[in-house]
């Protein structure tokens, strides 16, 4: 009962914790132990190519790396400080304009100090991935106080 009371903290309180994912305008669509799903709706302040509507890999980045770190946290299960050590994309396919951006994430191995987490973000399609992902995040745990 603790980890779904924590996963709905988790829910209910990682976009006012972390401010860029807030002014992102990100949210967490789902979220379980094993995994982590979030979306970033579109903007136009995203837009690479005005011309051709696609837009900039950094915004899928972004969603990525945040997605990776919620799937991270619901996988440890208590709140921890992380920090992203590497996170490596393959671009697939560009993302359009005027579609909203989602990421799914798994942590798939966990240390005590070290995690790996892989990742995809799409727009219309889970199957039709614009890029995937996989991640290594420091842990550091809360010191116990004293």
């Amino acid at each position: 009962m603790a980890q779904k009371g924590f996963l709905e903290a988790l829910r209910a309180h990682y976009t006012r914790a972390i401010p860029h994912a807030h002014a992102c305008g990100m949210q967490i669509v789902e979220i379980e132990s094993t995994h982590a799903i979030l979306s970033m709706p579109y903007r136009d302040a995203w837009l690479a190519d005005t011309e051709r509507g696609l837009i900039h890999t950094g915004a899928i980045s972004t969603l990525i790396d945040n997605t990776c770190g919620v799937a991270l946290m619901a996988a440890i299960g208590q709140f921890e400080r992380i920090a992203t050590l590497d996170l490596r994309l393959d671009y697939l396919r560009p993302a359009l304009a005027n579609k909203t951006l989602h990421a799914r994430a798994e942590c798939f191995r966990m240390t005590s100090t070290i995690a790996f987490v892989r990742a995809a973000a799409w727009q219309d399609d889970r199957d039709e991935p614009c890029a995937v992902s996989q991640a290594a995040f420091m842990r550091m745990p809360l010191k116990p106080a004293k």
